[in-house]
């Protein structure tokens, strides 16, 4: 009886919203490639044939004009393309046409970069930002269509990509600050070192600009292949991905987190699906509170308190240190912010490795990154309810 009944009461919430399997990503590519042909051979009249070896050099060469539609990413091998002068090789990456923030004009999305983006913007996290239309990606996708009445595929159809506009350039260019680099601290390698920094600040500004702005560092040296990021220097120009649009206010009327497929939706009082995110669950399925919760406490600062009894290998549990405390920062082991709930222990949470959510476990905790637990916690209150199924 209390199965069905919490199948009811799920059922309330999500009507008719189930989710179909995500069908394979379709891709097409055009490339026109109109042909100019030669002109007709000259006719040699009177002369003699051409000694072996040599060439008729009256007869115009054939020439092919390859035109590809803009906005389609293609790969190659940028050393040989950049040797004949295909490509600009100071160039970072080849991205769609209209980054001038100035001269922008609303558009949608041309490529799986910019669908990250926008996605990202509108709260339906694709993850860490990599250019590539993963997993994450098609989740984020399946809840934007859900929410817009679209047709449900976790692709980018026509009119997917139609109702996901480009109010703003995908890319931006920000500066390294003094005072940024005033900030990064080295993470202390044990429990006892950790307690004894004044923040869990960021480690390096590649760090803090892949997660300022939600992509993986690897995507953002990629933006960047001229930045010496061991030794960057205040004023250096930096591109990132422009996520810094903030949500319209939403007040959450319940939190959903579906185990299965590690995400955390989020549902405002008309049952509109308003936002999605990328979650990490509890490695043992004994750990994992399934069933009905609430929100109890909420920390945007969170301080972390370890325990050595609940990690008996460390040097501190040998030793017999006692509770040590961890400042407040990004490398907090709770990340950021801390949203507890009405099981002892139990809490939704940030992270010091972003790259890792909802592809690694956790000690039972919800465990989201730093960007996207930030724009949960403006949602929720104490006494938010919290839905969590298998």
């Amino acid at each position: 009886m209390p199965g069905m009944m919490v199948a009811a009461g799920l059922g309330w919430w999500l009507g008719s919203r189930g989710e179909p399997e995500v069908v394979v990503q379709e891709k097409i590519v055009r490339v026109e490639v109109p042909v100019t042909q030669s002109a007709p051979p000259v006719q040699l009249t009177n002369q003699p044939a051409p000694p072996i070896g040599n060439q008729v050099t009256n007869v115009p060469p054939s020439t092919n004009q390859f035109r590809v539609s803009r906005g389609i990413l293609v790969e190659t091998n940028r050393a040989a393309a950049a040797r004949i002068g295909l490509i600009d090789p100071n160039e970072a990456i080849r991205v769609a046409p209209g980054h001038d923030a100035a001269n922008f004009v609303t558009r949608p999305p041309m490529t799986d970069f910019e669908v990250q983006v926008a996605l990202d913007r509108l709260g339906y996290s694709p993850g860490s930002i990599d250019g590539i239309a993963g997993g994450q990606t098609r989740a984020a996708l399946v809840a934007f269509q859900h929410r817009h009445g679209l047709r449900v595929t976790g692709t980018v159809d026509a009119a997917t990509r139609a109702k996901l506009s480009l109010n703003a350039p995908a890319i931006m260019q920000r500066t390294v600050t003094t005072n940024e680099l005033a900030t990064l601290q080295p993470l202390g390698a044990t429990w006892t070192e950790k307690s004894k920094q004044t923040a869990m600040a960021h480690e390096s500004i590649l760090e803090m600009f892949a997660e300022q702005h939600h992509c993986s560092p690897r995507y953002l040296m990629k933006l960047n292949p001229t930045v010496a990021w061991n030794s960057i220097a205040p004023g250096t120009p930096v591109k990132v991905p422009h996520t810094t649009a903030p949500l319209p206010p939403v007040e959450a009327e319940l939190v959903h987190i579906q185990l299965s497929s590690r995400t955390l939706d989020v549902y405002d009082g008309s049952t509109n699906l308003v936002a999605r995110f990328p979650c990490s669950i509890g490695t043992l399925a004994s750990s994992r509170p399934v069933g009905s919760l609430e929100v109890t406490t909420v920390a945007e600062a969170a301080n972390y308190t370890f325990d050595p009894a609940r990690f008996p290998t460390s040097p501190e549990a040998r030793v017999g240190t006692g509770k040590l405390t961890l400042q407040p920062g990004p490398n907090n082991p709770v990340g950021t912010t801390w949203i507890g709930l009405n099981r002892d222990g139990y809490g939704i949470h940030g992270t010091p490795d972003p790259e890792k959510i909802g592809r690694t476990t956790s000690l039972g905790c919800f465990r989201l990154s730093n960007w996207n637990v930030q724009k949960l916690v403006k949602m929720v209150r104490p006494g938010t309810p919290v839905r969590v199924d298998p």
